[in-house]
């Protein structure tokens, strides 16, 4: 599935991408604050696309200009998430490449994914995450509606082997509908 809005196309991954998302995935900015280590080679690019991101409802996040992924949204469902999730929820990740910090890509990436979620896949409730230190996806939620309710402490993190700290936000579909029409 392709979804696209004003600025975006959100596609699947594709194996041809493992030197871009080697480029972005390198920098130690952007996995550790997320929960996974930075990226070695372009070959453990190529891996994560076909053992990570290669899931369901994983997109590339991409300017529409030239196509090129810059980042990463996903709409985990079931075993997928970190979180235990209903059947009607969902939880969203996000991460976008340094150079394109601070422009709103992501929270234009989470709206429509969160659009997705509610009236395409019908879900009721959708969840996310951040760890402590990680202000840009707790403003990132925050902007798209989420609201904190509750925090994980000693979060175990298997691919950095350390523990930290989990910040839990939510939107129900009831709120997504409100916050929507409040903000159009």
């Amino acid at each position: 599935m392709i979804l696209t809005t004003e600025r975006l196309i959100l596609r699947p991954w594709e194996e041809a991408d493992a030197e871009i998302l080697f480029e972005y995935a390198k920098d130690d900015r952007v996995g550790p604050i997320t929960g996974w280590n930075t990226h070695k080679s372009p070959e453990e690019s190529l891996e994560v696309i076909r053992n990570i991101l290669s899931k369901p409802e994983t997109y590339a996040v991409c300017l529409k200009e030239d196509g090129k992924p810059i980042g990463d949204i996903s709409i985990m469902t079931g075993e997928d998430g970190n979180l235990p999730l209903g059947e009607k929820e969902a939880e969203l990740g996000f991460w976008l490449g340094v150079p394109y910090w601070g422009r709103g890509i992501i929270p234009e990436a989470v709206r429509e994914c969160t659009r997705h979620a509610f009236l395409d896949m019908g879900m009721e409730t959708l969840w996310c995450c951040y760890f402590d230190g990680n202000d840009k996806s707790r403003r990132v939620q925050e902007k798209c509606g989420f609201t904190y309710h509750h925090t994980n402490e000693d979060v175990y993190l298997r691919l950095l082997d350390e523990h930290r700290r989990e910040h839990v936000t939510r939107l129900a579909k009831e709120d997504w509908l409100k916050f929507t029409n409040k903000n159009n």
